[in-house]
C-alpha cells in the first residue's frame, strides 16, 4: 500500500492532544534529568519519575479511552518519549515500552482487556513478545512456562505480555502467540547488568506451569497480518500494523538522546577552549561547527525517518487500510535507520567533546551508553531491516523473517 506523503496526516483533535501531551512531558524534564544519574547508578527508574509520568497521563497513551486512556497515536508516543529521552534515556525507554505493551493488550479480545483494566484502569503492562516460553493446551486455556527477557518496565507493571510457542499447533497460525499474565504470578530474576539503559531494569521474568485462560492468547502470525482479536474495530489505534509499530516505539527514546547530545554540545562549546589549538572557544573552530552541523543533521534525519514511519502507520490505521508487505518493509527500514542516525549523532558529539565526554560527571557518557545499548535491540537491527527492504524492492518477500 502506498501512502501519499503530503496527504493530511492527522485530525485537529489528534494534533491538539499530541501538543498537550508533549507539553506535559516537557514540564517533567527538570525532574527526570535531576534523577537521571540515580536512575543509572541504582539500575531502576525511581518511583518519583513513574508517579509523575502517571499523574501527567503519559503512561496511558496507548490505552483505550474506554478505560480512561489517552488512546493517542504512534506519532504522539514518539514525540512524548523523545521529550522524556532528552532528560533520561532509561525513563524514556520504560515510558515507551509500558505504552507499547498497553497497545498490545488493545489487540486482545474484549474479555482479556477487561481482565487487565475493567477493575484497575491504572494497571500497567510490561512484556517480552519474543516466544521464549511454551504453552500447553489444557481445558479452558493453556499451561505456560518459560523465561522471558529483557522485560523492560517490569518493576512498574501489573501485567505482562509474554511470547510463547505451541508445539501442538505447529504449522498453524496459533503456533506462536502472546499471552497475558498477571505480574504477581511471575518471578523476577535480577539479570539486567549492562553498560547502558541500566535504569530500565529489564530483568528476566520466570513462569512455571501457569494457567492462562484461552481468551488471553493472541496468535502472532495473525497479528503480523493485521488480524486482531479486538471487537472494537472502530478504534483506529488498534488497526495499526503489528511489526512496524513494535519496532517504531523503540526509536522515540533514541530521538531524545540524540537531541540531548546536540543540546549539550551547543551549551558547552562556548565555554570551552579547543585543547592544543589557538581557539579560546570551541564555537570559533570550524571542526566544532562542522561536528555540530553533522550531529544536528543526523538527529534530524533520525527524526524524519521515524516520523515518516509514524505518519504511514497512523494514516493507514485511520483509513482502515492494512499496509502491504513492501510498505511494512519500508517502515521497518525507517525504524532501523532512525536508530542508526540517532546513534551516529551522539557519536559525533562525543568525538567533538573529546575524552572529557566520557568523564563520569559528564551526562554525555550516559547518553552514549544508553543509545549504544538501546539502538541494538533485535527488532531494530538495521542490517536485517536493510535485507528485508532491499529484497522487497526486488519483489522478494518473506525469506528473512516473519516479523515484517
Amino acid at each position: 500500500m502506498s501512502i501519499i506523503m503530503d496527504a493530511p496526516r492527522t485530525t485537529d483533535t489528534a494534533r491538539e492532544l499530541r501538543a498537550d501531551l508533549v507539553k506535559r512531558a516537557a514540564a517533567l524534564r527538570p525532574l527526570l534529568a535531576g534523577n537521571a544519574d540515580a536512575t543509572d547508578r541504582e539500575r531502576g527508574v525511581p518511583a518519583e519519575n513513574i508517579d509523575a509520568l502517571a499523574e501527567a497521563g503519559l503512561l496511558t497513551l496507548m490505552q483505550p479511552a474506554r478505560y480512561g486512556g489517552q488512546q493517542a497515536d504512534f506519532r504522539s508516543l514518539l514525540e512524548v518519549s523523545r521529550e522524556v529521552g532528552r532528560a533520561c534515556g532509561s525513563t524514556a525507554w520504560v515510558t515507551a515500552l509500558l505504552n507499547a505493551n498497553a497497545w498490545f493488550v488493545g489487540l486482545f479480545p474484549a474479555r482479556a482487556q477487561d481482565d487487565v483494566w475493567a477493575d484497575a484502569p491504572g494497571a500497567r503492562v510490561a512484556g517480552v513478545v519474543t516466544p521464549s516460553g511454551t504453552a500447553r493446551v489444557v481445558e479452558g486455556g493453556y499451561r505456560v512456562s518459560g523465561r522471558w527477557a529483557p522485560a523492560s518496565g517490569c518493576a512498574h507493571a501489573d501485567w505482562a505480555v509474554l511470547g510463547v510457542t505451541r508445539p501442538d499447533a505447529e504449522g498453524t497460525s496459533d503456533a506462536v502467540g502472546i499471552v497475558l499474565v498477571p505480574m504477581p504470578e511471575l518471578a523476577v530474576e535480577d539479570t539486567w547488568f549492562v553498560a547502558g539503559m541500566r535504569g530500565t531494569a529489564s530483568n528476566t521474568l520466570l513462569g512455571d506451569d501457569l494457567f492462562v485462560p484461552a481468551h488471553r492468547f493472541h496468535s502472532v502470525p495473525d497479528a503480523v497480518e493485521g488480524r486482531y482479536a479486538t471487537p472494537f474495530t472502530d478504534e483506529a489505534l488498534y488497526r495499526a500494523p503489528f511489526v512496524p509499530a513494535a519496532a517504531l516505539v523503540l526509536t522515540g527514546p533514541q530521538l531524545g538522546l540524540a537531541a540531548a547530545a546536540v543540546d549539550l554540545l551547543t551549551e558547552r562549546a562556548p565555554q570551552r577552549a579547543l585543547t592544543m589549538t589557538t581557539y579560546t572557544s570551541q564555537t570559533e573552530a570550524p571542526t566544532t561547527q562542522l561536528a555540530l552541523a553533522h550531529a544536528a543533521s543526523l538527529a534530524d534525519s533520525a527524526q524524519l525517518h521515524a516520523y515518516r514511519a509514524a505518519a504511514d502507520i497512523d494514516e493507514a490505521a485511520r483509513a482502515g487500510a492494512f499496509p502491504d508487505y513492501d510498505a511494512r518493509a519500508r517502515m521497518r527500514m525507517d525504524a532501523g535507520m532512525a536508530a542508526v542516525h540517532a546513534r551516529e549523532a551522539v557519536r559525533n558529539v562525543c568525538s567533538a567533546q573529546g575524552a572529557s565526554a566520557f568523564g563520569e560527571s559528564n551526562p554525555l557518557q550516559r547518553i552514549w551508553r544508553d543509545i549504544e545499548t538501546g539502538s541494538r535491540h533485535a527488532v531494530l537491527n538495521p542490517e536485517v531491516a536493510a535485507e528485508i527492504y532491499g529484497k522487497s524492492l526486488f519483489g522478494i518477500r518473506g525469506t528473512v523473517s516473519v516479523m515484517v
